[in-house]
C-alpha cells in the first residue's frame, strides 16, 4: 500500500464512504489527534517551567495572563481531542460521513476541511440560524 495512500484523494466519483475513504478519513484524524496530543505536551512542559517563583508583580501577571491562555488552549484540546474520538467512533460503526439531522451524505470538501464535521453544510447553517434567532431573544 505504502505511497499510494499519500497522493489518494476522495471522491465523489467513489462510493460515499467506501473502505478506501473510511481508511483515509481514520488516518487523516489521527494525525490530527496525535498533532494536537504533541502540542498540549510542549504545552504541559511550558506550564511547568513557567512555575518557578516571580518575583516582579509584572512578570507575576504576565505568567497568569499566559497561564490562562494555555489552559484556555488545553480546554479546546481537549474538546477537540473528545470530538475527533467521537468520529473515529462513528468510522467504526459506519455513521461517519453522514449528517446527523438528514442523513445525507456529508460533502467530501466539508469532510476534507474539517474531519469531524457531523452536519451537512446545510443543516449547520440552519443550526447557526436557529442559535442566532434565540440569541436575540
Amino acid at each position: 500500500m505504502g505511497s499510494t495512500t499519500k497522493e489518494y484523494r476522495p471522491s465523489e466519483k467513489e462510493p460515499f464512504m467506501n473502505e478506501r475513504q473510511r481508511e483515509y478519513f481514520k488516518r487523516k484524524l489521527e494525525a490530527w489527534k496525535e498533532e494536537i496530543l504533541e502540542e498540549s505536551r510542549s504545552t504541559i512542559a511550558s506550564l511547568q517551567q513557567d512555575t518557578v517563583a516571580e518575583a516582579d508583580l509584572a512578570d507575576r501577571a504576565t505568567t497568569e495572563t499566559d497561564r490562562t491562555l494555555e489552559l484556555r488552549t488545553r480546554d479546546r484540546q481537549r474538546k477537540l481531542i473528545s470530538k475527533i474520538d467521537e468520529a473515529l467512533r462513528r468510522i467504526e460503526d459506519g455513521s461517519y460521513g453522514y449528517c446527523e439531522e438528514t442523513g445525507e451524505p456529508i460533502a467530501l470538501s466539508r469532510l476534507e476541511a474539517r474531519p469531524i464535521a457531523t452536519l451537512s453544510l446545510e443543516a449547520q447553517e440552519r443550526h447557526e440560524r436557529r442559535e442566532r434567532v434565540h440569541r436575540d431573544d
